[in-house]
Formats: C-alpha cells, structure tokens, sequence
C-alpha cells in the first residue's frame, strides 16, 4: 500500500509540477520586482527605459507602494513636473538646457503612462507627454508639424518633418509605432533620416496613441488614409513613399506592403506579428506574464483590440488579424526589410521565416541570432543603433530616385 501511494505521488507531481511551473513562469512581476527590472533597465539603456536616468526612476518610485496605476502615474509626474516646470524657467535665458529638460520630462511623464493610460492617473501622465513632447518639438530644426488629416468623422493626428533646403519634392517615410510606444518616440528616431534628404510622418497605429480607430480586420484604412494625406502634399514625392513598423506597427507595414504595393515603394518591419502570434497557444503561453515585457503585455493588447473585453473574447478575436487567415499572405507585395531576433518571445521567428518564404519578390532580413524582440540584444544592439546601421540604411536606398 505505501508503495502504491509512493506511486501516486510520483506521478502527481509528473503531471501539475510542469504545470505549476509554467503558470508561475507566467506570472506578472510583483511591484518589488518591476522597480528592481525597471532600473536595470534604465542602467543599461533597454527598453522600455531607454533615455531614462535610472536616478530619475528611483526617485519616482520612492512614492509608489502598490501596483495601483493612478499611484504609479503620480510618482513618475512629481519627478517629470520637477524637470518641465524648469524648462518653462529657462527657454529663454538657456534654451539648450530648457530642451534637455523637455526630453527629459517626456520621457519620464511616457513611462509614467506606460504601457497604457489604463487609469485616470496614467491618461493625465500621457497628456502631460505629449505637452512636454509638443514644447521639445518648438527646438526642432527643420521644424515640426503637426498635422490633422480628417478621417471618418474623427481625425489622424501625426508629425511631419521635411529636410531643410530641399530641391523638389522629397521622399518620405511614413512610421508607425507598437503597442505602448508613441509617434513620439519615432519621431525621435527618424530625425537621423533628415539629412539624407527624406522626410517622415510619425503617426500613432490603430489602437494606439492619438489613433481615432481601434484594431480590427480593416483598420489598415486608416494607413491608406496617411498614405493618401502624403501623397496630397506638394513637398512630397508621390512616387517616393516608404513605410516603417515595430512590432504591432510592423503588422501593419506587412500588411500595406501588401494591400498599398502599388503606392510604397518598400516597407521596414521589426518583428512583425504574422500568424501563430495570433493563435491561443501563444497568447496562452508566451504572453501571459511575458517577462522579455516589463508588465502587463496582455492588458495592453487587450486595450487596442476593438470590442474585446476579456481573455476569452481576445483568444477568439486574435486569429482574425493573421495575415494567413486573411488571405493575404502569398499575394504580390512591394520590397521589405524583415528584422527579427531569435530570441524573441513576444513574437515567435516563425511568423518571419513565413513571411520571408512569402510573395512575389526577393526580401531583405536582418536576423539576429541572439536577438530578441525588434532583434535587440542588450549592450551588442541596442535599439539606436538597429536603427542607424540596418533600418535608415535600408530605406535610404528603397527611397532613390
């Protein structure tokens, strides 16, 4: 009898202990564990505290206890206030450091929000982003615009940069930003492209940001729209329009190079989400409790989905958006730049190694074998340097007349 019941136990713990185990590998950081997370991350510039002082980021959670949202928020705006209300101090008598002191506010005021402004709190931390982002903005040089291009009764807010002095019409690259970063942040990013003569429009993806629509099966209209608004400028090349994503924005420059190949002459796309990203066993499996993700993957996904309210409806509404189960996958596409990290385990290589098999012309990939999410790789290749070495590259020379 006892070595029966020895039996059972053994075969118990065969059986719940991988279970047990996954489920606490799935697990969300504890409060605790997200401060100490997120100032190493601010210590070795890794998303997303990348231009974060780590100091900045210690103080702020001198005062956040709890996970609560609206707590956190508070903690991030006491210090981003400090460094904006500065800036106001000094735009005329030190506009240099006024500058500085605007960034760095932003900055911190984005975290302050992030991933999402899921709470009265969080949503005055991203209004206060985007108020020290605007007040950076007036530093530009070439200046920023920032345009309203109505659509369906709403309208698409973006940023728009032209390179100085230009002889014509110019190219332009349309970036679309991920899940919880901002037009913001690319719009930082691509000031590296001014002086090669091409411009940008930095613009929030469905979902997202300032986005007047949700993700659905057609938000994609909302990018036709842009598209539609560059090629209307006479500063710009009609003839000459690219397109940038990362990650859920990378989606959507796979999926223009497909529906709008006819209007962009290539597309860049960092880790694109294709089709196993969107069935139940990677949402059940990989993104709950990611921890390549600082926190709350799910939520956040879940906020930019139209019509999805709990995990149940967003497991059935994911596998509509692959491209797969679209049918669009196959079809004649404009040229990409694939970037993938093997390593990533918020979007699985898989669906790039489809999507490079895919199509009707040759593509371009940057494979990271050590890389994770965007093909990152912390301290080798970070995200700014990705950036000037593969991606600008690339669309620089997609971009020629």
């Amino acid at each position: 009898m006892e070595k029966q019941l020895q039996v059972v136990v053994l075969l118990a713990v065969t059986f719940i202990f991988p279970a047990f185990v996954a489920a606490q590998q799935r697990r969300e950081r504890t409060i605790e564990e997200i401060k100490v997370e997120a100032i190493h991350r601010a210590e070795v510039g890794q998303y997303p505290l990348i231009g974060l002082d780590p100091a900045d980021v210690e103080d702020a959670f001198k005062t956040i206890h709890t996970s609560d949202k609206d707590e956190w928020a508070a903690g991030f705006m006491r210090v981003g206030d400090k460094y904006f209300n500065e800036a106001k101090t000094l735009e005329k008598s030190d506009p240099a450091k006024a500058n500085a002191d605007y960034i760095r506010a932003w900055r911190i005021y984005s975290f302050g929000r992030w991933p999402i402004p899921a709470s009265p709190g969080k949503q005055r931390s991203y209004e206060k982003a985007l108020e020290a982002f605007l007040d950076h903005a007036k530093f530009m040089d070439p200046p920023l615009e920032v345009v309203h291009i109505p659509f369906e009764g709403k309208e698409i807010i973006g940023y728009l940069r032209l390179p100085k002095n230009a002889h014509g019409p110019v190219p332009l690259v349309i970036a679309v930003n991920g899940l919880d970063s901002r037009k913001e942040d690319l719009t930082e990013s691509f000031s590296g492209i001014l002086p090669f003569g091409i411009g940008y429009l930095a613009v929030d993806g469905p979902g997202t940001g300032q986005a007047p629509i949700k993700v659905s099966e057609n938000a994609d209209r909302m990018l036709s729209k842009v598209i539609d608004y560059a090629q209307s400028r006479p500063e710009i090349d009609r003839n000459r329009i690219a397109m940038h994503g990362v990650s859920w924005g990378a989606y959507w420059a796979t999926k223009m190079a497909i529906v709008e190949r006819g209007r962009l002459r290539g597309t860049s796309a960092q880790s694109p989400p294709i089709d196993e990203f969107f069935q139940k066993d990677f949402l059940m499996n990989s993104l709950l409790g990611n921890r390549e993700y600082l926190f709350d993957q799910v939520p956040a996904l879940m906020n930019i989905l139209e019509g999805v309210n709990n995990l149940d409806e967003m497991a059935a509404y994911l596998p509509k958006m692959s491209l797969v189960h679209q049918g669009l996958l196959g079809k004649p596409m404009a040229p990409m730049l694939v970037i993938a990290g093997v390593l990533d385990t918020q979007v699985p290589i898989a669906d790039e190694y489809l999507l490079l098999s895919k199509g009707d012309v040759p593509k371009a990939a940057w494979v990271n074998p050590r890389g994770g999410h965007l093909g990152r790789q912390v301290g080798v290749w970070p995200d700014p340097l990705i950036f000037k070495q593969v991606i600008i590259p690339w669309l620089v020379k997609t971009l020629e007349p």
